[in-house]
């Protein structure tokens, strides 16, 4: 298997095999699907489980029993390509022992270190089968039959527009075995641009899923009892399309119309940017009771200097002044977002000017990282790079702020009776985990068949990473 080929597109995937299917399944090929990286890379992976059971694949959590194995990949650290190298490593000692025994194991490789590195791959690790695009795992199975028949794949040519043209079907009972909440993509790709991220080399441009598969998706996993949906984009605030009423439509549109289908209790979405927070999105959050009062809205900065480094196109005050707009809106609303300290240039007071938005905003939750060059990035280019040891440094401080921000949130919810979606049962008998309003885990004594409801608790305590809580003196309906 020396030669490789890249495939042109594809239909859509035969639709899913039924969970009854008993005597299909036990034949079945079983494929281990290992997800790195983002919500949108979850998704993702969902999705090419669901396009592989129309192949005749069922996933396992076992790798060892896998005839196939992927590596849904993420690209926006550093190093994530030679993790990838190293996993292959060991992925190909494993198909080495599997063939002794006169086994199959097929390798994939899919997701943005996939798209970024192509052939790449095929040439480092000769033990790879397949490498597909995020935007082109709808044509896995087809892959799939090209490489067992003994030619190696690349595929990661696209149009993004077409993805959501062959987002293979799910059955209700694929739904169900997922549990009570779900993600739905409404958008793919970024044009922002920012000068340290690769996804819009590897997600391609901003496109935004069409309202009626939106509306027709949401009703379907609704009806298998989905409570809770995500919305996801790289940019999802940035979705835009036409209604049924034949106006240009907003995220803030969708989502009152998402509000209004019957039994969906829950609405989140995310990543936001803060240049598309536009005033119907946030009336949403003053509006919508369904949408939870916790929003994911990334700065990256707190030096004006920086952010124009970095691409953000806003400057600090300016997204201060959204967060006071934000919360008139919705005074309960707890705030996460994304910083990146050591960019090229960063200077001791830009890096107190990022601290100071910390104080100000008064995070519930955050991701921090040091800076790390992207190939391919306007970023890569730049001469000014800041030592390592100073980017650990204001990392550690950085995050001292913001965990103790997390855990004084934490703290303050005690006391506080909530509305509690049971989602799964917890690690003791008779306990229940579910997940407050601003996605914090919470365990309560409860009964498994209560998942899917939503109770009413008391927080009566904090843990490292979850509340515990106690029932509260009534049950809201499911």
């Amino acid at each position: 298997m020396n030669e490789h080929v890249t495939l042109p597109a594809a239909p859509a995937a035969p639709a899913a095999l039924g969970a009854d299917d008993a005597a299909i399944r036990s034949n079945s090929r079983k494929v281990f699907i290992k997800t790195y990286g983002c919500q949108m890379n979850v998704y993702d992976s969902t999705r090419m489980g669901d396009a592989l059971a129309g192949d005749g694949y069922v996933t396992t959590e076992d790798m060892g029993e896998a005839d196939l194995i992927l590596l849904n990949t993420c690209h926006i650290r550093e190093k994530a390509a030679d993790k990838v190298y190293s996993a292959l490593g060991r992925l190909r000692d494993m198909k080495k022992a599997r063939a002794a025994e006169g086994r199959e194991l097929m390798i994939g490789v899919a997701g943005c270190v996939a798209q970024a590195e192509g052939e790449e791959i095929l040439r480092r690790s000769p033990a790879v089968d397949v490498v597909i695009g995020p935007q082109t795992y709808h044509r896995l199975p087809q892959a799939l039959k090209t490489a067992r028949a003994g030619t190696r794949v690349v595929d990661t040519e696209y149009a993004v527009e077409d993805k959501f043209e062959h987002l293979p079907a799910t059955s209700k009972a694929q739904i169900r075995s997922r549990g009570v909440t779900a993600f739905l993509t409404v958008q793919e790709g970024c044009d922002k641009f920012c000068t340290f991220c690769v996804v819009p080399y590897t997600r391609g441009s901003e496109v935004s899923r069409p309202v009626s598969q939106i509306i027709d998706e949401a009703k379907r996993l609704v009806d298998a009892g989905v409570r809770e949906v995500t919305l996801l984009g790289q940019n999802v605030n940035a979705w835009a399309g036409e209604g049924p009423d034949g106006r240009n439509w907003s995220l803030g549109d969708l989502l009152y119309t998402l509000a209004d289908i019957p039994g969906l209790a829950r609405l989140r979405y995310t990543t936001s940017h803060p240049r598309d927070m536009d005033d119907k999105l946030i009336d949403a959050h003053r509006n919508l009771r369904s949408l939870m009062p916790y929003l994911h809205l990334p700065v990256q900065a707190g030096s004006d200097r920086i952010l124009k480094a970095m691409n953000r196109r806003h400057t600090g005050a300016e997204y201060l002044r959204l967060i006071e707009r934000i919360r008139a809106a919705r005074p309960d609303i707890a705030m996460s977002g994304d910083f990146i300290v050591g960019f090229p240039g960063e200077t001791d007071r830009d890096f107190e000017d990022t601290l100071k938005i910390v104080e100000e905003v008064n995070y519930a939750s955050a991701f921090s990282f040091k800076y790390s060059t992207r190939p391919g990035t306007p970023g890569a280019d730049l001469t000014d790079q800041v030592p390592e040891e100073v980017k650990t440094e204001r990392l550690e401080r950085l995050q001292t702020l913001l965990l103790k921000q997390q855990a004084d949130f934490a703290t303050s919810c005690v006391g506080k009776t909530i509305d509690l979606l049971l989602e799964k049962p917890g690690r003791m008998p008779g306990q229940v985990i579910g997940r407050s309003p601003w996605l914090q885990s919470v365990n309560v004594d409860a009964k498994t068949s209560q998942i899917g409801e939503i109770i009413r608790v008391r927080i009566i305590g904090t843990g490292p990473n979850s509340l515990f809580a106690e029932p509260a003196e009534s049950l809201m309906g499911s």
